[in-house]
């Protein structure tokens, strides 16, 4: 017997293995081996070539390449449609979180405020089956205070430990898989240990929701929309793993370019989908306007450190941060002048090559920076390779355009001034200095040992 949530029509047939090689998957071959037709069937394949990533195949063991193409549609629609089965016990629940870098890109590409555009892409999550739809934004603010708390403790052991400063951000996974495995110990020690707000995100989701709600974290299907690709790899960490469930705190990152190919493929407009309020993680409110921290087109994390490493360890308080331009437009720093001598010396460095350049003056000894906001992608997680590119993989320098538009528009929220960040440090976390904060909101960065092959990789 069919109850009315079961598939009207079903297939089978043989599906071929999928090849770890290639540069492409099907987003709806089914791991068991089954194909269903079914109200999906008509999406064209999806293709995700590694050349998108930052991280290239040198960086990548053949088994993290098989599972980075399954981050794609195929695992969405294999959990939508284990949901219209009967089979209750296969049900999941299906929460997505949004990156705050991938709503101007929405906003801009339909001609959208970016409140509008919220409301409408969680409206189309909902019309396909999701259950739940969250704003990142409540990650980054912990991700940011953990990451300027570090900070200050660093700068103040700086004259004891050899390895204090300087200090690198931690946000961006294609850095951080750079690092590990291409520029070892000189750099590892010296990252910020506050996990990424994508990894802090898969903690409250399957940690802190899944308790609110009575659900055992395996039973929370969590997909993250982002800007990058190399955000598929970061969801693979062992450090985003929770073995007593069996369960990854992120299963599936999709990019906002394949979201868009979802509503292309299905022939739906933004504009014609309903508004509905994005989800609070914090039982039956719903999210506000959208709100976004400091910072050009990325999560800020320099100019939150640095005005409260200025206020904390100088008394200084500054009101507006001044970048210099120095070789390029992705590297720029800002300095805090005290007595006539400068106490605080900031860099943001996007794109490998600016990234190369500063490792270098680091092995020759050069280096004069306290703290580096270090992003893979030139001109910030705004510009990721997950949204806004041409046809033939170049960036859309018009919607690019727009989009910062859009997203210096979006009002400033201090992560301070989060209440529920507060509240939750305190009911959920047991204090700010509490042994589950460095659990919960901390990991480690290590040298990951390397072929010799490995080691030339020229971005």
């Amino acid at each position: 017997m069919k109850c009315e949530n079961c598939t009207k029509k079903e297939c089978s047939k043989n599906q071929k293995n999928d090849d770890t090689q290639s540069t492409s998957v099907d987003p709806l071959s089914s791991n068991d081996g089954i194909e269903e037709k079914d109200e999906f069937h008509t999406l064209a394949n999806a293709k995700i070539l590694l050349s998108d990533c930052l991280a290239c195949d040198n960086c990548m063991t053949s088994e993290e390449g098989a599972r980075v193409f399954q981050q794609n549609q195929k695992e969405l629609f294999r959990i939508l449609n284990l949901n219209k089965k009967c089979d209750t016990s296969k049900h999941k629940v299906l929460a997505v979180s949004i990156c705050p870098q991938s709503l101007p890109y929405f906003a801009a590409k339909f001609n959208l405020s970016v409140n509008d555009a919220a409301k409408r892409l969680c409206g189309f999550l909902k019309s396909l089956g999701v259950h739940y739809v969250f704003d990142t934004t409540i990650a980054a603010d912990f991700s940011i205070l953990e990451s300027q708390r570090e900070f200050v403790q660093r700068y103040q052991r700086r004259n004891q430990e050899e390895h204090a400063l300087p200090m690198f951000a931690s946000a961006c996974p294609g850095w951080i898989r750079y690092a590990e495995r291409v520029l070892t110990n000189l750099v590892t020690s010296h990252i910020c240990t506050a996990k990424s707000p994508q990894q802090i995100m898969g903690s409250l989701v399957k940690g802190y929701f899944a308790r609110q709600q009575n659900l055992s974290p395996d039973k929370i299907f969590h997909v993250i929309v982002a800007p990058c690709y190399d955000k598929k790899l970061e969801a693979l960490r062992e450090d985003f793993y929770t073995a007593l469930y069996n369960s990854q705190e992120v299963d599936c990152v999709l990019t906002s370019g394949e979201i868009v190919q979802i509503m292309e493929q299905k022939n739906v407009s933004m504009k014609d989908v309903t508004e509905v309020a994005v989800d609070s993680l914090f039982d039956e409110i719903k999210e506000g306007d959208v709100v976004r921290h400091d910072g050009k087109r990325s999560d800020g994390y320099l100019e939150h450190i640095f005005k409260h490493a200025a206020k904390e360890l100088f008394g200084v308080d500054v009101k507006e941060i001044t970048y210099k331009a120095l070789k390029n437009k992705d590297f720029q720093e800002v300095t805090l002048e005290k007595d006539g001598e400068t106490v605080l010396r900031f860099a943001a460095a996007y794109g490998f090559r600016n990234i190369q350049n500063m490792v270098l003056k680091m092995k020759k000894g050069k280096f004069l920076y306290h703290f580096v906001e270090v992003l893979a992608c030139p001109g910030g997680c705004l510009h990721g390779k997950g949204q806004a590119q041409t046809e033939d993989g170049k960036p859309d320098k018009a919607l690019l355009n727009q989009m910062e538009e859009v997203y210096a528009a979006i009002p400033v929220r201090l992560p301070e001034t989060n209440v529920h960040v507060q509240k939750m440090y305190q009911d959920w976390l047991e204090g700010m200095d509490s042994k589950k904060v460095q659990e919960t909101l901390h990991t480690k960065y290590s040298a990951v040992n390397q072929t010799a092959s490995n080691l030339d990789i020229k971005w």
